[in-house]
């Protein structure tokens, strides 16, 4: 399991603006983005009754990890369940296709397909809903521009619109409208080794400090 460096910025539109600029004379856009250079992440997350992510998030703990299932804008026939590990700034990312039809099941609550494959985080992600009783708990979405910058395997994303639910019977749905529970706009700068100093230098922003930041918590709070 490989981690990368993850640094997160609160930002405002202003700063945005200036992003832009300065991202799109040395980076490319994500092979993703749309014509206007942004797409919609959705994403339902996992947690227990006790609320164990949203307080290790909370508490700070150093080392810690959450499952969620991603699409992309409208197109529910490429579905994701991804694992997120975290120890300090370092993160780690692992993943796995689901179809349609198992999600539907997940979020119904029937876990019997996730024994049987061949999938290692869908495995785990079985036996932590049997002893850590994980739960589809909160859908999060949001518009995302991103940035690539291949010395590093640099990846910045700046995500807006942050918004989201707790009815989670809605996750595929894809003209569910949801709340939006967040006013920032959230500035993500993620590299392997070395952070490339024409990258480092278009990210630098006046009064802009690192900060801890989860669009799960910003939803359930």
């Amino acid at each position: 399991m490989k981690f990368r460096h993850e640094y997160k910025f609160s930002i405002n539109m202003c700063d945005i603006v200036m992003l832009r600029s300065r991202l799109g004379a040395v980076a490319d856009h994500d092979e993703h983005c749309g014509d206007d250079g942004s797409y919609t992440v959705r994403s339902l997350y996992f947690d227990n009754y006790a609320d164990k992510v949203l307080r290790e998030k909370a508490d700070g703990t150093d080392k810690r990890e959450k499952f969620r299932i991603r699409y992309y804008g409208d197109d529910t026939s490429f579905i994701r369940l991804e694992k997120k590990s975290k120890i300090g700034s370092l993160c780690s990312k692992q993943s796995t296709a689901i179809t349609y039809d198992n999600c539907a099941e997940l979020i119904k609550g029937n876990t019997g397909f996730l024994i049987g494959s061949n999938s290692n985080i869908m495995r785990e992600l079985y036996a932590k809903m049997q002893f850590q009783l994980l739960r589809p708990k909160a859908i999060v979405e949001y518009n995302r521009e991103c940035y690539v910058y291949s010395p590093g395997n640099v990846r910045i994303t700046i995500d807006t619109h942050i918004c989201g639910s707790y009815a989670v019977n809605g996750f595929l749905n894809t003209e569910a409208v949801f709340a939006s529970f967040c006013p920032y706009c959230i500035l993500e700068v993620k590299y392997d080794e070395f952070l490339p100093y024409a990258i480092e230098a278009a990210v630098q922003l006046k009064d802009r400090r690192v900060r801890a930041f989860s669009k799960y918590a910003a939803v359930r709070y």
